[in-house]
């Protein structure tokens, strides 16, 4: 019995998926339209739009026009029936924001960094964010480190971040759906998502960062994430006989106090024979657009010209955060 309701759940999570894309994508819509965008029969989709409609989730938007018979009642969806949170946390500081189902910002502000002050600081925080936000229905957040169905596994100098189920605590303590992303797959993901790319797109974020460098990588339109979900680790790539990506980075950083552009081309060229992307990214605060022909005349020493990625320039941080709300708003309207 527990079985047949759980499926019987599981199908009626999925209509209400079908009809909230639907509306989100369409902006408005009448029954008939939402059983040929969404492959659902009209009488689900009379019963649950009328179920949306007495919960205020969708609102009835006026009378279509007239094709000669009646005329069909249209709805909208209510952008502000359920609200996300983002949160990334990084070494000097958490970034959040607070959106409606537009995407349409309603907060959004940096704190300390909660990766020095521990979990318990964390959740004590965000329970305050969610008292002033009541209809948050979901969230993502984003770390430095790598994320296996959430939980954070490798994450260098957070010893209690370490193996933390991040994802599994703040559902348990707060019964709202949540996800745990790896900084630059979010990024990726954020960029890829903003620009517009189709599905058949493949690039590689690369970013330098604060905690040491990472990379994201999409394949088709999809993040790469690896058998044991450490791709895009590229601090131990061992671009040279006696040192990493990360120590060659670093020795040059300390020497010059500038970004090593002969390791980044190193790595530029072997991700363009190893995933042969359409484009590599990377953030404009750590690169500048006069650098780019200076990357891409270096990594011709690897790799033929023809097989090299378009290098592009983008803002981390606004890549990130997009990247993020994007993975919140799916998990909402799942929910």
């Amino acid at each position: 019995m527990s079985e047949k309701w759980s499926s019987s759940k599981e199908r009626e999570l999925q209509i209400m998926h079908g009809i909230r894309v639907a509306l989100l994508q369409m902006g408005s819509a009448t029954k008939a339209n939402l059983c040929d965008r969404a492959g659902i029969s009209f009488p689900t989709v009379s019963k649950m739009v009328s179920r949306m409609e007495k919960s205020g989730e969708v609102f009835a938007a006026g009378l279509d026009e007239s094709s000669g018979g009646r005329r069909a009642q249209r709805y909208v969806y209510n952008p502000e029936y359920m609200l996300g949170l983002s949160v990334f946390l990084e070494k000097n500081e958490t970034v959040y924001t607070v959106f409606n189902c537009l995407g349409e910002v309603k907060e959004h502000g940096s704190y300390r960094s909660f990766l020095q002050d521990g979990k318990g600081a964390l959740l004590a925080w965000i329970e305050e964010v969610l008292e002033r936000f009541p209809k948050i229905s979901g969230a993502a957040f984003g770390v430095p480190g790598s994320v296996e169905k959430g939980r954070i596994f490798f994450i260098p100098d957070y010893e209690e971040f370490q193996n933390l189920d991040l994802q599994g605590i703040f559902e348990e303590k707060f019964g709202i759906p949540a996800i745990v992303e790896n900084d630059m797959n979010a990024a990726v993901l954020g960029y890829h998502d903003r620009s517009g790319k189709g599905r058949d797109h493949s690039a590689a974020y690369i970013y330098t960062g604060e905690n040491g460098p990472g990379a994201g990588l999409l394949v088709n339109g999809n993040v790469v994430r690896g058998s044991t979900y450490f791709a895009g680790e590229v601090s131990f790539v061992p671009l040279y006989d006696e040192c990493s990506f990360l120590q060659a980075m670093q020795q040059e950083k300390d020497r010059k106090g500038i970004v090593n552009l002969k390791a980044v081309s190193r790595l530029i060229a072997s991700l363009a024979a190893i995933i042969n992307p359409h484009e590599i990214i990377l953030n404009h605060k750590e690169f500048h657009v006069s650098q780019i022909p200076v990357l891409k005349k270096e990594s011709t020493k690897y790799v033929p010209k023809e097989h090299l990625p378009e290098l592009a320039l983008s803002d981390w941080r606004e890549d990130y955060l997009h990247g993020l709300q994007y993975l919140a708003l799916k998990r909402i309207l799942r929910s």
